[in-house]
């Protein structure tokens, strides 16, 4: 395939874009018609229908905007494909993602369809060098995409790991202060608006939204349970269990949280022993492969050095 038929293919390929792109910025000019009707008719009662009104959110509401029916339909795609739903919706949760499933499925193809880009540029400047691997070239295209698709999931598990060590770094605070606040006399939900206004962080964030559920009536041990619920961490879990417990039977709620506080504390501890432990054949590198050589070095040489020079 010559250069100038190269040429022509690009040239209609972004042609084509940008008609695309034309046409559907035209549609969505366009004022609906539901918006146009609804402020008129919205108080008025329909039965049996409830209206639902839609707002944009999300990093991908422009994108999406644009090219929103191919997106919805590749992220479709994709779930059937990989599917998990479930477990991508709990890592969500976990991660504190404002964000549905199927919006995690358009983000995951547009990070596949960015790879996808980046390798398409790559192989046309092979291709015009070398137009016999062109198929080739189309299989890398087709496997960047599937690892970018791949990639926004794995981002997703760091993202979640990640907080839930900032969670651990900050549960033995939160339950310390969560104890004094108790011990000084106040309530259960009192402590805990408290440590909420004067903390920060994820934990803190996740107590906020038990604060929330608890001032719009739900009982403090439900709400607490729901936390321990959705956690994806055991002493967090057990943490929530505990002070449900203890606000349902009326045990003293201080030394719960107390005795929460010191069994992380040393679950830590513990943790960093068990890391030490597993990586201690890791630390014997340098020493085996750096300093033993240079030391058996130094001590041999001058050794050697003497014997050289006695030798006749």
């Amino acid at each position: 395939m010559s250069l100038a038929l190269w040429g022509a293919v690009l040239g209609a390929l972004i042609g084509a874009g940008v008609l695309l792109v034309a046409s559907r910025l035209r549609v969505i000019g366009r004022p609906q018609l539901s918006t146009r009707v609804l402020p008129y008719v919205r108080d008025v009662p329909r039965p049996g229908v409830a209206v639902v009104r839609s707002t944009p959110s999300g990093p991908t509401t422009t994108v999406a905007g644009v090219f929103g029916p191919v997106l919805r339909s590749a992220a479709d795609a994709v779930e059937k494909v990989l599917g998990g739903s479930t477990s991508v919706r709990r890592r969500l949760e976990r991660a504190n993602l404002d964000m549905t499933v199927h919006d995690f499925r358009v983000e995951q193809v547009i990070w596949g369809l960015v790879a996808f880009v980046v390798a398409a540029a790559l192989s046309v400047a092979r291709a015009v060098q070398q137009p016999a691997s062109a198929l080739s070239l189309l299989l890398l295209c087709l496997v960047a995409f599937a690892l970018g698709v791949l990639a926004r999931e794995n981002r997703l598990t760091s993202q979640v790991k990640t907080r839930e060590r900032k969670i651990l770094a900050e549960f033995p605070t939160i339950a310390e202060l969560l104890a004094l606040a108790v011990a000084a006399g106040e309530g259960p939900v009192a402590a805990l608006d408290r440590v909420v206004r004067r903390s920060g962080g994820e934990l803190s964030a996740d107590l906020a939204k038990v604060l929330a559920e608890v001032r719009t009536g739900q009982p403090v041990g439900e709400a607490f349970d729901k936390l321990a619920a959705t956690t994806g961490l055991p002493l967090v879990a057990r943490f929530a269990q505990g002070v449900a417990v203890a606000v349902e039977r009326g045990t003293p709620l201080s030394d719960v949280l107390h005795a929460q506080a010191a069994d992380v504390r040393e679950a830590g501890r513990r943790e960093l022993i068990e890391a030490a432990a597993r990586k201690e054949v890791i630390m014997m590198v340098p020493v085996v492969f750096l300093v033993l050589p240079v030391t058996v070095l130094f001590a041999f040489y001058p050794g050697i050095v003497g014997l050289s020079l006695t030798a006749p």
